[in-house]
């Protein structure tokens, strides 16, 4: 089974090393969009991991904190990440719609329900941001998913053209002058199947971390709110 497998695999290399210039240069297309494909895969998949564990810790370390002095004051001593941004934009623009309301027993009135309403948008605001930073590079998976089979099919076409000219060239239909053009035009239909599926995959995948992200993003902007309201600041 395995000898008859990478049999099928040296011929299917066989005809892309000695077929047309047409499929080579599909080919190698297809070969650069795939290194791409699985590079971003890998990199997305990696930092989606990573950002998920940061959020689960970032949220029990608020939920935990005895009130949101000593909150801020463990945030800014951690490193840079998009919920540290989003908690600490949130913080500084409260203390700038009513500078003092952001200390703990200070007399100034907190926030209006319109201030409260511009505090809501500007995390909302902050939020985006960092979705659209995370998701750069998403598009591209989306691009290659539906591009490869494209390429593919131009591949074969290009190589049924080719195989059709042959034959009138030979002055014969036999099967043995026709299989050979069809079969090396049909690998770059495979090729394109290929490169696209795992790609298609992955971009509905890492959507789906994406939106989850998002959640994480829109749960420590209502904690935050949340934590102003319980301390009589909002």
């Amino acid at each position: 089974m395995q000898q008859h497998s990478g049999s099928e695999f040296g011929s299917a290399w066989q005809m892309i090393v000695h077929g047309t210039p047409s499929t080579k240069i599909v080919m190698a297309v297809l070969a650069i969009l795939s290194l791409v494909s699985w590079t971003l895969i890998v990199r997305k998949s990696l930092q989606f991991r990573r950002l998920h564990s940061e959020a689960d810790q970032f949220l029990d370390r608020i939920e935990s904190a005895g009130s949101l002095d000593e909150a801020y004051s463990w945030v800014r001593g951690m490193g840079d990440s998009p919920f540290t941004r989003l908690f600490k934009r949130g913080a500084a623009f409260f203390g700038e719609l009513r500078p003092g309301a952001a200390r703990a027993g200070s007399e100034v009135r907190g926030l209006s329900p319109a201030q409260l309403e511009v505090l809501r948008i500007v995390l909302e605001k902050e939020e985006g941001e960092e979705r659209d930073e995370l998701a750069s590079g998403l598009n591209w998976l989306a691009i290659i998913a539906s591009v490869a089979p494209l390429l593919g099919l131009l591949g074969t076409v290009l190589g049924v053209m080719n195989s059709f000219l042959a034959v009138a060239g030979a002055g014969s239909s036999s099967i043995t002058v026709v299989a050979p053009g069809v079969a090396e035009a049909l690998v770059a239909t495979a090729g394109g199947l290929v490169v696209a599926i795992p790609a298609a995959m992955a971009y509905n995948y890492l959507l789906g971390r994406l939106n989850r992200f998002s959640a994480e993003l829109e749960g420590i902007s209502s904690e935050l709110i949340g934590a102003l309201a319980r301390e009589g600041r909002i």
